[in-house]
């Protein structure tokens, strides 16, 4: 009985203890950040082309030419470095972040927090053709909601307006020009030597993708771009890099330009005639993948133009975020109240078993930084429900089992035994269903997805584990 006591209190002091951490986070001067959540980028403009057989060291070639480049493409690099610093020296960092922190822990959505509104219109070039138009819109709209997913907003909003607008909306950025530095550039996409001769375009390439390992036959792995062309492009790289790599004046650059910026210069030594190149160079996993994220986001024919831009307010009223947590914690409550009345003593555990979760549950959310909108509030709601439903299927297993005369002991071990194959089902077919809304889904079906399938993973630990525990 002493042990048993001693165990229970045990539980009860982890919840109480997990409970204060999640309200207050756990932050520490000068700290550590998690290796995912760093933001920090070295400095990517000293790159290297080659294929998956060649290595060309020009770092000094590309510094020469660094001070010839446009002045928007300085600006924009400069203000990358800014802000990389700003996050990278801040005074805190966050080990846990507090489920209050919007900064370093849980999102909140556009319909819950505001955000900022921009709407692009294509601008259409002569010649084109008008029958492509629709096709080429819906390709906009899914590189803008890839290029937001890549980045962490999955909550973020994408809708075609007419025939040539699509109108963005990114949940907590308030201002408005941060959002549309966060979105990045979504023009066409060029390839230019150093006379500004154009050799390729977007509709040259592929796909652009980010890898990590040894492509070159370097000293050491480092993170790179993969670049795939087209039948006609691999004959135009082949030609570009040609020309460029037979200059003798140091001018042996290629430039990677978006909408007239320069987002890569990469040196050429050799001619490359291959159907890919790999691009290395100081890269970090998050600037490399941006790097290939907006050579992918150049293979629209046109080029867009920022035509509105503003900040926007709560969908559901400022109000909406403390409305939500007090209907979830009435209906919390009940389903406590009616375990309790229904189980009485394993019920009474069966929401310690629930606390402890809910604890768990809002950790982990924390930590991964989820983007919270109403819909992610209905996963959490459900996976609640999931995780009572378990419950109620171990105990109903267990009165059967002390029904026919077993002990309480072994009615609970033979409870626990019968009622998991019908849970592990379950759980597993809801896993699945998370999986495919996960992955096909976009926007704010992807925040439903990751929180009712996080609260599946750990409502199905509580039942099984902490709940045969205290009990």
């Amino acid at each position: 009985m002493k042990k048993s006591v001693t165990s229970f209190i045990a539980v009860m002091l982890i919840i109480i203890f997990l409970g204060v951490t999640v309200v207050t986070g756990v932050y520490i001067p000068g700290g550590w950040t998690m290796p995912f959540r760093n933001t920090a980028t070295s400095d990517t403009s000293a790159t290297d082309t080659s294929d998956t057989s060649s290595t060309d060291s020009s770092a000094d070639k590309a510094d020469k030419t660094a001070d010839s480049t446009d002045a928007s493409a300085n600006t924009s690099a400069d203000s990358a470095s800014t802000d990389s610093a700003d996050k990278t020296d801040s005074g805190l960092k966050a080990i846990i972040p507090s489920v209050l922190d919007t900064d370093n822990g849980i999102r909140l959505g556009l319909d819950l927090v505001g955000g900022s509104r921009i709407v692009y219109e294509a601008e259409i070039p002569d010649g084109y053709d008008m029958n492509n138009l629709s096709d080429d819109m819906n390709s906009v709209q899914k590189v803008i909601r890839q290029r937001l997913t890549d980045k962490g907003f999955t909550e973020a909003t994408v809708s075609l307006s007419g025939e040539n607008r699509v109108t963005v909306e990114i949940p907590q950025i308030t201002n408005p020009e941060e959002a549309v530095q966060t979105l990045g550039t979504t023009a066409q996409l060029t390839f230019l030597d150093a006379d500004g001769k154009e050799w390729l375009s977007g509709s040259d390439i592929k796909k652009a993708s980010y890898g990590y390992g040894n492509p070159t036959n370097g000293m050491s792995d480092q993170h790179y771009v993969e670049v795939q062309f087209t039948s006609e492009g691999q004959k135009k790289f082949a030609e570009a890099t040609g020309s460029v790599a037979a200059r003798t004046d140091g001018t042996n650059i290629l430039y990677i330009m978006m909408d007239n910026q320069i987002i890569s210069y990469p040196s050429v030594s050799e001619k490359i005639d291959n159907d890919s190149c790999v691009i290395t160079g100081n890269f970090t996993r998050d600037s490399a993948t941006e790097l290939a994220n907006l050579i992918n986001a150049g293979q629209i024919p046109f080029s867009l133009k920022q035509v509105e831009l503003r900040s926007v307010g709560p969908q559901l009223g400022a109000d909406a975020m403390s409305s939500s947590l007090k209907a979830g914690l009435i209906g919390l409550v009940l389903v406590m109240l009616f375990m309790i009345i229904m189980y009485r003593i394993p019920g009474v555990v069966s929401c310690f078993a629930l606390c402890f979760y809910m604890v768990i549950e809002a950790l982990l959310f924390s930590l991964i930084r989820v983007n919270l909108s109403l819909p992610g509030i209905a996963g959490i709601i459900l996976s609640i429900g999931m995780a009572v439903d378990a419950n109620v299927i171990i105990f109903e297993r267990i009165k059967e089992e002390m029904a026919a005369g077993k002990t309480v002991k072994s009615a609970i071990d033979s409870g626990f035994k019968r009622a998991f194959t019908a849970i592990l089902d379950s759980n597993i077919t809801t896993l699945i269903a998370c999986g495919v809304l996960f992955f096909l889904g976009t926007g704010t079906i992807v925040g439903f997805a990751t929180t009712l399938g996080i609260g599946v993973i750990v409502s199905m630990f509580t039942a099984l584990t902490i709940t045969h525990f205290l009990l």
